[in-house]
């Protein structure tokens, strides 16, 4: 997953696990200092980013990226850069998270997952 001689490697703050039932919502949540190095090990997620930091070059972009068992990679999340994710598929997925931080409650903002703030549509698209 992730290795301190990475060249994206921060700093070993905490690792922890989330699991996550098929079209359940988790999310929306921020960091204010903590980054975050999400890998779907097993099951997959619609892991989604929105990013409404002023002067950044994604300011007001949504990015949206399907992780897990048939898509495996690592994602990293900058401080404050709203993410949430949605199982999807048919069985639970678990997320690793390693973090640059240990987890603290006073660090962390979050927003119900259909807050309008955030231009983002959790409905399944078929494309």
């Amino acid at each position: 997953m992730l290795r301190e001689d990475d060249p994206h490697f921060e700093r070993f703050g905490e690792i922890y696990f989330s699991t996550v039932y098929p079209g359940v919502i988790k999310g929306w949540h921020i960091h204010k200092k903590m980054t975050l190095n999400y890998a779907v090990i097993m099951g997959a997620i619609k892991l989604v980013l929105y990013d409404d930091r002023q002067g950044s070059p994604t300011n007001n972009e949504v990015q949206e990226l399907v992780v897990g068992e048939d898509n495996y990679s690592l994602v990293t999340i900058p401080p404050l850069v709203w993410n949430g994710f949605k199982g999807i598929g048919t069985k639970t997925a678990i997320v690793a998270n390693c973090s640059t931080l240990p987890h603290d409650p006073d660090e962390i903002l979050r927003k119900d997952p259909f807050d309008p703030s955030i231009p983002y549509d959790w409905a399944l698209k078929h494309r």
